[in-house]
């Protein structure tokens, strides 16, 4: 029973997180993709803000790895709660921060398409989002300890 609880929490953080990094990387990317009807020559800044959104599922990854390793014979009923409990909020926070990490840098992949100078100021923006899945990824960390 330990390793199917132990093994919902990584399917959870791997999965969750990398399924918002898909939502937000397509957001980008559409957004890019209309951007170079209007403004070609600014492609590489939008690929750029386009893939910010990757780095979530980055983050469920980092957390299968580091909780994976429990995974064994002497798994307790206490490690696979913390492994689920991990799961669920590096899940969570991954999907929902890497979605709306798409809708802000798609937004100022439109800004840069009609000519505004938005490159910056939507890399600030867009960490914002982040912050939050990097705040899971540590309290993940933390509970493997």
């Amino acid at each position: 029973m330990e390793h199917l609880i132990a093994g919902i929490g990584l399917a959870l953080m791997l999965g969750l997180a990398g399924a918002g990094s898909a939502i937000g990387l397509a957001t980008g990317g559409a957004a890019v993709l209309g951007m170079i009807q209007k403004k070609p020559e600014a492609f590489g800044v939008g690929l750029v803000l386009s893939g910010l959104p990757a780095t979530q599922g980055l983050y469920g990854f980092v957390g299968f790895i580091l909780f994976s390793s429990e995974m064994n014979a002497d798994l307790t009923a206490l490690k696979a709660g913390t492994i689920l409990a991990a799961g669920i909020a590096l899940g969570i926070a991954g999907f929902f921060s890497a979605v709306h990490q798409g809708k802000v840098c798609a937004n100022g992949i439109n800004a840069i398409g009609n000519g505004v100078d938005a490159f910056g100021r939507t890399m600030i923006l867009a960490a914002f989002p982040e912050f939050y899945a990097i705040l899971a990824l540590t309290g993940s960390i933390l509970l493997s300890q």
